[in-house]
C-alpha cells in the first residue's frame, strides 16, 4: 500500500527545466514494486501455513513482521533521510529489500520460519524507507500544475503490481505441473514440504536481482534535490477554532479518531487479502461456477508466460477439483484489482462529489458485504469479500485529509502519527487468526473485519469533526 503524497510544495534545488520523463519511469516502477510485494504476501501466507505447518494465528506473523516495519521505521527512516538524503536514501531503501529478498534462500532451505519472517521485516523495513523517500519526489517530478495527474499514475502502478503478484505468486507456489505435483504427493510429508518451501526460491533470488539493479539505475540516474519540505503551518491548513491551549496534535479528538480510522482501515484491508484463500478452503467448494472457472482458466493462461521466467512451466489451474490454493490467489487478485479499479474511477467521483458522504457509503457498504458473506456459504461467501477491494479504494484518500483538518502549525506532526497507524496491517491480522484458532474458526474471524467497517463508518458520520 503507498503512502499518500503530503500535499506540501517540495522546493527543488535550481535545475527545474529539464525533463523529468527517465525519472518518473523509475518512480512508477517502485509504486508497482510496492504493490507487487506487499501482496504477495496474501499467497505467501498460507504457503508458509503449509510447508512450515503453522496454525492460522502463527501464518498471521507473515503481515505483522511487514507492516509491523512501517511502526518502528517511519520515525527511524526520516532521521536517516536528513543524513543520506533523499536519492541516496531510495538506493538504500532498494538494497535492504535486496538483503531481505536474499534471506529467503537460506530461509527455504531450512524451512524455518523465524528466516522467513526476518526476510519480510527486512523487506517491510526496505519499503518504508522507500514510502518516505519516494512519496515527495513524485510531487516534484514536473510542472505543479500536473502534480495530480502524477500521483494518479502511481496509484495505478501500485494497484496494478498488487494485482499482478498474487497471480504469478499462486501460479508458481500453488500451481506447477502435473509431473510436479505427482512427484511430490509420493514423497514423505518431510520431504515433500522440504521440496516446496524451495518453489518461493527463484521468486526472491529473481526480486533481490531487479532490486540490485533499479538500485544502481537510481545511483546512477539525475535526480531533482530536494531542499526542504516545509512545515505544513497555518498557510497550509485550515485553522482549528480553538488552536489555544493545544500542546499537541493529539490534543486534537478528529485526529485521535482518525489514527484510529487509518488503523482499522489498513488492518481490514490487509486483513481480507490475508485470510481470503483460507475462507475460501474453509467454504468447502467442491464445484465451481462456470463464471469462476473461467475467470481462473482466463487469467492463469494469461499470466503463465511470467511464471516461466522463474524457471516454472505450470500448466493451466485445474478448475474441475472446486476450490484450490491457486484458485485462490486468483480472486486475491481480482479483490486487488477491485481497489485498483476503484481508485481510477475515483478519482472523478471524488472531484465531482461530496467526498465524506462517498466515505459514509462505501464503509457502510464494506460492513453489510461481510456481514452478509458471513452468513452465506460456498462461493456467494467469497465474491462478497472480493467486492470489497471496490469499497476499500477511496477510504485512504479520504480520511487522511479528514483527520489533519484544523491541526495547523501540528499538521505535519498529525501526519507522522496517521502513517504510523499502518501498523493496523501488522496487528488486525493476527487477531484475525487468533479468532479462527480459538473463537470458532474464520466465520467468526471475519466478524472483526465487519467492526471496522462499522467504526470507519461511525468516523466518516461524526468521528471526523473538528472539535
Amino acid at each position: 500500500m503507498a503512502a499518500p503524497v503530503t500535499s506540501s510544495s517540495p522546493t527543488l534545488a535550481p535545475d527545474t527545466a529539464r525533463s523529468y520523463a527517465g525519472p518518473m519511469v523509475l518512480m512508477t516502477t517502485l509504486f508497482f514494486l510496492f504493490g507487487a510485494v506487499t501482496n504477495f504476501n496474501d499467497v505467501l501466507m498460507p504457503y508458509l501455513k503449509d510447508v512450515c505447518q503453522l496454525t492460522d494465528l502463527q501464518s498471521s506473523a507473515v503481515q505483522s513482521a511487514f507492516f509491523g516495519a512501517y511502526f518502528l521505521m517511519s520515525l527511524p527512516a526520516g532521521r536517516l533521510l536528513e543524513k543520506l538524503g533523499f536519492k541516496r536514501g531510495i538506493v538504500a531503501g532498494l538494497l535492504i529489500m535486496a538483503v531481505g529478498a536474499l534471506v529467503f534462500v537460506p530461509a527455504a532451505n531450512s524451512r524455518t520460519f523465524g528466516l522467513f519472517l526476518l526476510a519480510l521485516g527486512l523487506l517491510g523495513a526496505g519499503v518504508t524507507l522507500l514510502q518516505v523517500a519516494a512519496n515527495p519526489y513524485v510531487s516534484v517530478l514536473g510542472p505543479a500544475r500536473t502534480a495530480a495527474s502524477r500521483v494518479s499514475i502511481v496509484g495505478v502502478a501500485n494497484g496494478l503490481g498488487g494485482t499482478i503478484s498474487p497471480l504469478i505468486g499462486g501460479l508458481i507456489l500453488f500451481g506447477g505441473s502435473a509431473v510436479l505435483k505427482a512427484r511430490l504427493a509420493a514423497l514423505p510429508l518431510e520431504q515433500r514440504l522440504t521440496q516446496e518451501a524451495t518453489l518461493v526460491k527463484p521468486l526472491y533470488l529473481g526480486l533481490a536481482g531487479f532490486l540490485a539493479v533499479l538500485a544502481v539505475l537510481f545511483f546512477l540516474v539525475r535526480l531533482p534535490e530536494i531542499e526542504s519540505i516545509p512545515a505544513e503551518a497555518d498557510a497550509a491548513a485550515p485553522t482549528a477554532p480553538a488552536e489555544a491551549g493545544r500542546r499537541s496534535a493529539l490534543d486534537y479528538r478528529h485526529l485521535v479518531l482518525g489514527i484510529v480510522a487509518i488503523f482499522t482501515y489498513v488492518g481490514v484491508e490487509v486483513g481480507l487479502g490475508s485470510f481470503l484463500i483460507r475462507y475460501g478452503e474453509a467454504q468447502g467448494i467442491s464445484q465451481l461456477s462456470g463464471f469462476t472457472q473461467e475467470l481462473v482458466r482466463g487469467l492463469s493462461l494469461a499470466t503463465n508466460w511470467a511464471a516461466t521466467l522463474f524457471g516454472n512451466t505450470p500448466e493451466p489451474i485445474d478448475t474441475t477439483a472446486g476450490f484450490t490454493k491457486a484458485v485462490g490467489a486468483v480472486l486475491v487478485a481480482s479483490y486487488w484489482f477491485g481497489l485498483m479499479v476503484g481508485r481510477i474511477i475515483g478519482i472523478p467521483l471524488l472531484s465531482r462529489f461530496n467526498a465524506r458522504k462517498l466515505l459514509v457509503g462505501v464503509c457502510a457498504a464494506g460492513t453489510l458485504l461481510v456481514l452478509l458473506s458471513i452468513l452465506n456459504h460456498g462461493e456467494t461467501a467469497l465474491w462478497l469479500v472480493v467486492l470489497c477491494g471496490l469499497c476499500n479504494s477511496i477510504i485512504w484518500p479520504v480520511v487522511f485529509p479528514l483527520a489533519i483538518t484544523g491541526l495547523g502549525r501540528f499538521t505535519k506532526q498529525g501526519s507522522s502519527y496517521l502513517i504510523m497507524a499502518i501498523v493496523g496491517g501488522a496487528i488486525i491480522p493476527p487477531l484475525m487468526g487468533w479468532l479462527a484458532t480459538n473463537g470458532g474458526g474464520l466465520r467468526v474471524a471475519f466478524v472483526l473485519p465487519a467492526l471496522c467497517y462499522a467504526y470507519l463508518l461511525y468516523y466518516s458520520l461524526s468521528g471526523y469533526r473538528v472539535r
